[in-house]
């Protein structure tokens, strides 16, 4: 979350949802850390920072947009109940006390942003960039208010998130990483380990005999879990998705043609202008200056004149739609190339504007549009028969009918899965082939039981999944003789891994005391093996992971046994050479790692600050009032 408060300032709606789902962990340290804040006070308060209440209904308005957020983000609404296993109400009062907390200090420091600032953050994010490339104003509108914002509540928004950002910046910008931190990670990460090694197998197991009953028997009894049956269910599934209906969809070029003459603004590229502009702080500096340019003082001199960089002035090559104020849109698209505009009242302050570019609009014929245009149209379509589809199974099932028999009535294909498992299985272990992707239809039919009619899963695309429970098959231990041949395969390899452990350890013992690899492999029938250039977490093809994990946990000429790639060996292994790396700073590697590294420590140090700040200013949650709005006990924790 603290992330999240660092970069909220150039997120969108959306990437608070990630900034929630990512952060929420993070955040209560600066809440849950302080001992004994729950206590009960006001029913109409949640929670108190230093003199800023956060009302019941503020709380519980943050507490839905962001269970909204969050169920849009996976494609399924997050029930209270599921809200409350998560503990996500804790999480969201850590995250909305941690950002008050940061907003009392702005207005205690006395900061602010301009509306330039914000109007300028808005335009260039890239959440409201449409397909031209710029701004597009409608997408912004549209956006917001899917989110349940007000334009003047989502820049009060920015405004907030702009100056936590600020607060936080002053706190890392600068902050450099000791050259001590970036090498020992960079060892860590990049030192490579040659080894010697050899790798024992069955053969030098020696020959394992066959079990008699009464070993088999209790090996088997110490072991039942092991072999237990897990529950099976019988599942009908009904899987419809736009794509699959929009494949049987025939468009006529006449269809196609009337949607391109309706939309023709739409598909081409529209006029693009460079603009550029000089805010100034009031209207009579803007006439005085307007009055100059008239007087042949060039837009640029001026800019010199107030110390304004090119970077200041310039707006960019952008369409009209994609100026958020539309008296600066309006007066820009109206002047000549290198005209200079009278002052223009703007709704973050008086302007005076030059175009110095202008690229007329681009217009794409019906051929050149028209197989997309098909696609498009018949994606519509196939969603709008979804909807229609949707409905008639509901009906259908409304009715009493099975999914099996709503199909066939619809003629909509159906699929029955005789018997699966939790892992997705059927009884002989095979992965059963071809269920829907993009939602767990398995976990959430183990949630199900027999007769019970479940709502449609939401597939990625606005398709659905139906899925019913035909019956049920308990897990249940099995008998010796159902799983005879697995029980004896798994003691003769237990018994292989035993043989092998203890000749492996047989070996290192005797390495230990100076006997030489060479002589100790070939008396084991087995040969010397060398691999190099081995690291951490990283995997080689002749070289298990345990080896390898096991490689960086000796010291150079320490022998150790480890498992083999197969679960029938066993390596033995030294290290021969130890190569440490040698870090450049200039590097891209190393300009990852330090951005990494300066992100943890900048979390860590606004961490800390935020529960210095909760510390002087007092923080109190009203559990009560925080289980009023998200239901369930009040036990403080």
């Amino acid at each position: 979350m603290l992330r999240g408060i660092h970069k909220a300032s150039s997120t969108w709606l959306g990437r608070i949802v990630l900034a929630v789902i990512m952060g929420l962990i993070v955040v209560s340290f600066a809440i849950w850390g302080i001992g004994d804040i729950f206590r009960g006070f006001g029913l109409s308060t949640v929670a108190t920072i230093g003199r800023t209440e956060i009302s019941i209904e503020q709380f519980r308005n943050y507490y839905n947009e962001r269970l909204q957020q969050l169920g849009r983000r996976l494609n399924r609404p997050i029930t209270p109940d599921q809200a409350r296993a998560l503990g996500l109400e804790r999480q969201l009062i850590g995250q909305l006390v941690a950002e008050t907390t940061l907003d009392e200090r702005a207005r205690e420091l006395r900061l602010n942003i301009s509306e330039t600032e914000i109007a300028a953050r808005i335009t260039s994010d890239p959440n409201f960039i449409g397909p031209t490339g710029q701004f597009d104003r409608f997408r912004f509108e549209q956006t917001i208010r899917q989110n349940g914002f007000t334009e003047a509540r989502y820049v009060a928004e920015q405004r907030r998130a702009l100056l936590r950002r600020a607060i936080a910046g002053s706190l890392t910008d600068g902050l450099k990483i000791p050259n001590t931190a970036l090498t020992a990670i960079d060892r860590f990460r990049n030192e490579q380990r040659n080894i010697e090694y050899t790798t024992l197998g069955p053969a030098q197991a020696g020959d394992v005999s066959k079990p008699t009953p009464e070993m088999l028997t209790k090996y088997f009894d110490e072991r039942k879990i092991l072999f237990r049956a897990p529950e099976y269910r019988k599942l009908t599934l009904i899987v419809l998705s736009p794509a699959d209906q929009a494949r049987w969809a025939t468009i006529s070029d006449a269809d196609a043609k009337k949607v391109y003459e309706d939309n023709r603004d739409s598909y081409g590229t529209p006029e693009q202008r460079q603009v550029r502009q000089i805010v100034f702080p009031n209207a009579d500096e803007a006439r005085a200056a307007s009055e100059r340019i008239a007087k042949g003082l060039t837009f640029s001199a001026l800019a010199t004149e107030r110390k304004l960089k090119e970077s200041d002035t310039d707006i960019g090559l952008v369409a009209k739609t994609a100026i958020i104020d539309p008296a600066i849109a309006n007066a820009a698209f109206a002047l000549k190339q290198n005209e200079v505009s009278a002052p223009v009242q703007g709704r973050f302050g008086t302007v005076i504007l030059q175009v110095t570019k202008i690229e007329p609009a681009k217009m794409p014929t019906y051929e050149e549009m028209s197989a997309q245009i098909k696609r498009d149209l018949a994606a519509s379509r196939a969603k709008s028969d979804m909807l229609s589809l949707h409905d008639k199974i509901e009906d259908g099932r409304a009715g009493g009918s099975s999914l099996a028999e709503v199909a066939q009535k619809l003629n909509v294909t159906s699929r029955t899965i005789e018997s699966i498992d939790r892992s997705g299985r059927d009884p002989d272990g095979t992965p059963v082939a071809g269920l829907p992707a993009g939602v767990d239809v398995i976990s959430s039919a183990f949630a199900s039981d027999v007769g019970v009619e479940n709502d449609p899963l939401q597939l990625p695309g606005n398709g659905y999944v139906w899925y019913e429970v035909g019956g049920i098959v308990p897990a249940h231990d099995r008998k010796l003789e159902e799983v005879k041949e697995q029980v004896e395969t798994r003691w003769r390899d237990d018994e292989i891994a035993a043989r092998l452990k203890s000749k492996a350890d047989d070996m290192v013992a005797k390495l230990k005391t100076g006997a030489k690899f060479a002589e100790l492999a070939s008396a084991s029938g087995v040969k010397l093996a060398t691999a190099t250039g081995l690291q951490r977490g990283k995997s080689d093809a002749a070289v298990s992971p345990k080896a390898i994990e096991s490689a960086f946990r000796i010291a150079k000429a320490e022998p150790v046994s480890a498992d083999g790639v197969k679960p029938n060996e066993r390596v033995v292994l030294r290290v021969t050479e130890v190569i440490e790396p040698k870090l450049d700073t200039n590097s891209d590697e190393a300009k990852r790692l330090i951005e990494t590294l300066r992100g943890s420590i900048a979390d860590d140090l606004i961490g800390e600050y935020i529960a210095r700040l909760e510390a002087q200013m007092g923080v109190t949650i009203n559990q009560a009032a925080l289980a009023q709005v998200v239901g369930g006990s009040n036990n403080s924790n």
